[in-house]
C-alpha cells in the first residue's frame, strides 16, 4: 500500500509572521521503512563558511542518533565540487560521518536527484518521507526538497537543521527564514513539505 502522509501544519514559529497555526508531528502509524533522513553536502568546505555550522551539524548529529537508534535508515548526498576528491574539504564532515552500510551518494549538480541513484535507492527501501537536513539553503537543500515532491516523496525539512552563507541580496538568517517560510505547507499536488524543528522530530 503507497504511503501517505497526513497534512497539517508544523508547530514552527516563522519570525516574519506573527502566528502560524500549531498543531503535532506526527507520523500517523506508518512504518519506520517509509522515512528516511537525508544528509546533504556537510562537509567542511561547503557548511564551514555558513551560517552557524557548528549549531547545525550539532542539530544533524543528533537526529542521527534518534533515526539510528529507530532503524531509519541514513542516506548522505556528497558534493563532489567541493574539493578536491580524498580531501579534507570534500569528505563528509567527521561529526556526523556515515556508518558502514549508509549510503553516499555523490553528485555533481545541485539537485541531489539528477544524474544520481538517489531515487532508487529510496524506492528500494521503501522510503514515502525525507527528513531534509544540511547545506546550503538556497541551493542544494531548496532543490532536493522540490524536486523530491514531484518524484512522489513527502518532505519535513528541519528548521534548525539547514544553513547557508550571506548572499548579496540577504544575511544567512533571512535566507534560512524564507526557506523556512516557503516549504512550511509547500504543495505540490499530491505530495508536499512542511518544517519542524528538530526537537520536534521523533522517529
Amino acid at each position: 500500500m503507497p504511503f501517505r502522509f497526513r497534512k497539517f501544519r508544523s508547530s514552527y514559529v516563522d519570525p516574519c509572521a506573527a502566528e502560524l497555526p500549531v498543531a503535532p508531528w506526527k507520523q500517523g502509524g506508518c512504518e519506520l521503512s517509509q522515512t528516511a533522513l537525508l544528509v546533504i553536502d556537510v562537509q567542511p568546505g561547503n557548511i564551514g563558511t555558513c551560517y552557524q555550522p557548528d549549531a547545525v551539524v550539532g542539530v544533524i548529529a543528533g537526529l542521527l542518533e534518534k533515526a539510528r537508534g529507530a532503524g531509519v535508515p541514513v542516506i548522505y548526498v556528497q558534493d563532489d565540487d567541493v574539493g578536491p576528491e580524498g580531501s579534507v574539504e570534500w569528505q563528509i564532515d567527521a561529526r556526523v560521518a556515515p556508518r558502514a552500510g549508509e549510503p553516499v551518494v555523490r553528485k555533481k549538480a545541485c539537485d541531489a536527484f539528477y544524474g544520481t541513484n538517489l531515487h532508487e535507492i529510496l524506492q528500494e527501501k521503501g522510503v514515502g518521507r525525507l527528513v531534509v537536513t544540511g547545506a546550503r539553503t538556497e541551493y542544494c537543500i531548496d532543490s532536493a526538497c522540490r524536486r523530491a515532491t514531484t518524484l512522489g516523496y513527502n518532505v519535513v525539512l528541519v528548521s534548525d537543521g539547514h544553513t547557508t552563507g550571506d548572499t548579496k541580496v540577504l544575511p544567512a538568517a533571512q535566507v534560512i527564514a524564507h526557506a523556512n517560510r516557503i516549504f512550511n505547507g509547500f504543495d505540490n499536488l499530491e505530495n508536499w513539505a512542511e518544517v519542524h524543528p528538530s526537537q520536534e522530530i521523533t522517529f
